[in-house]
């Protein structure tokens, strides 16, 4: 008699352990809700409204032009033939298209190098140096399918044995603990301090090494998120030197994700900052000889959004040669990123420049969405600050809030004898019930002991998120009063 394999005692322990809340129990339940309003089905709502993921255009926000424009005709190279094609596209728009054509053997329905499209490996590395005001190798550069992939690749490499930790802010974003779940490595978690701003301290990270290592547990690296999801922090330049120092001195490797750097709402004051710049320019050189750092971006966030095209990219300082072609070589097993995906990288760092045909309409559709980001992030924090029960830190750079709130004890022993749950969760899952909004609990990134949050993003466009803060309001008050004591 023939047994399954793929049961529950069948499957690979590692990948029974990783958790990925942002596309956990709520979003699957929000799907589902979904489905059942086309089919009819009746709801307290007409519509889910989806705040769980940085997804911008599912909730609306239109494509760059110019991004879709170039993409069309690589997509489509027969229309750069079509006698009309001056009258449909700039002028610009054409050009970029048959120049990338002519770098891109075969389209983009060929694969590419491992590494990525030459060219636009080097215009990454441009970027880089432009940005960092320091010179960028491009060997140094990975295109990626999106940041996630570049991130696992390289946890995949450092975990050796379920003795390897890897220091993950508290809260984060779960691709970290469930990447390194999935790899059989130990996810040491260093606490934010809410009360502050959701501010960074090197003291706090130095307990999570110092006790990591009564058990026996070596930490390979730390995870920085800047700026930050979910809790929307972006550090000061001191705050970067001192984490710098600190993985220097413990022997740590780097791994900053950096997905939100266009994501800056209050630039005067707390600006975006690269770890690169930060250790290229470390006066005290000595202190921060040979750390290695790996950055990371994607196309799927700053004011971008293109999530479903998958493009990112990863840049190396001070790797050993040697790893260097081991991470080759897991590029290879997946033999290239996603052409088009490549591409779009490329509009990325390589933009409309003035002067050009598409750069009026390149500003006027970037620079709104910044401002209308920038403009949600600021009301929803008062919103939420607003509601009796519910805390909020001011959102100052990435696509998200992530608010404290009280749920009575009431609601919390219900949560957890009867439907053994965390209270948050059970707080969302009533959210979703009775308002149809959609937000993921705080127990999925990680959260002080007692402390209950979720994660909500600031994305709805401007006619939904006032109604999106109303369901929530309402929800909330009807919650305590159903739970009080």
């Amino acid at each position: 008699m023939y047994t399954p394999n793929l049961t529950q005692s069948g499957i690979n322990v590692n990948v029974q352990k990783a958790k990925y809340a942002v596309r956990g129990p709520v979003p699957q339940r929000a799907f589902e809700i979904e489905q059942e309003l086309k089919a009819g089905k009746e709801h307290p709502f007409k519509k889910v409204i989806n705040c769980n993921i940085g997804n911008p255009q599912l909730l609306g926000q239109h494509p760059i032009s110019f991004y879709r424009e170039v993409s069309s005709l690589l997509v489509c190279p027969d229309l750069l033939s079509n006698p009309k094609i001056e009258e449909i596209y700039q002028p610009d728009v054409i050009k970029r298209a048959r120049e990338m054509l002519a770098q891109i053997p075969g389209g983009v329905g060929a694969y590419s190098n491992s590494q990525g499209l030459p060219f636009i490996v080097s215009d990454v590395a441009s970027f880089i140096s432009n940005r960092d005001n320091a010179p960028c190798d491009p060997k140094s550069v990975f295109l990626t399918q999106g940041a996630s992939p570049g991130i696992q690749t390289i946890l995949n490499m450092l975990i050796r044995s379920p003795n390897d930790g890897i220091l993950v802010p508290m809260p984060q974003y779960p691709l970290y603990t469930g990447s390194i779940a999935l790899y059989g490595g130990k996810a040491l978690l260093y606490e934010l301090d809410e009360q502050s701003g959701w501010a960074l301290t090197v003291e706090s990270i130095q307990k999570t090494i110092d006790e990591a290592r009564k058990f026996d547990i070596t930490p390979r690296a730390i995870v920085i998120i800047n700026p930050g999801n979910p809790t929307g922090a972006c550090l000061p330049r001191e705050n970067i030197q001192q984490v710098l120092e600190l993985a220097h001195r413990e022997n740590m490797l780097v791994m900053s994700d950096e997905v939100y750097q266009t994501n800056i709402y209050n630039p005067d004051e707390k600006p975006f900052i690269s770890f690169r710049q930060v250790l290229l320019e470390a006066k005290n050189k000595e202190k921060l000889a040979g750390l290695e750092l790996i950055s990371f971006n994607s196309i799927s966030k700053g004011f971008f959004g293109e999530c479903g095209i998958r493009g990112g990219y990863f840049q190396m300082e001070n790797i050993d040669p040697f790893a260097w072609q081991e991470i080759y070589k897991l590029a290879s097993l997946n033999l290239c990123p996603n052409v088009l995906g490549q591409c779009v990288v490329d509009f990325m760092v390589n933009p409309p420049k003035p002067g050009d045909a598409s750069y009026p309409k390149y500003l006027e559709e970037s620079q709104g969405i910044l401002k209308s980001l920038q403009h949600r992030a600021r009301k929803l924090s008062a919103a939420l600050n607003d509601i009796d029960g519910c805390t909020c830190q001011p959102v100052e750079s990435a696509m998200y809030a992530f608010p404290k709130i009280a749920i009575p004890a009431k609601a919390v022993q219900h949560a957890r004898d009867v439907l053994h749950i965390p209270a948050d969760l059970m707080y969302c899952f009533s959210l979703l019930e009775s308002e149809g909004v959609c937000v993921v609990p705080g127990s999925g990134f990680g959260q002080a002991s007692g402390t209950y949050h979720l994660r909500t993003t600031i994305l709805p466009r401007d006619e939904e998120f006032d109604e999106m803060v109303e369901r929530f309001k309402r929800h909330h008050l009807a919650f305590q009063e159903k739970w009080k004591e």
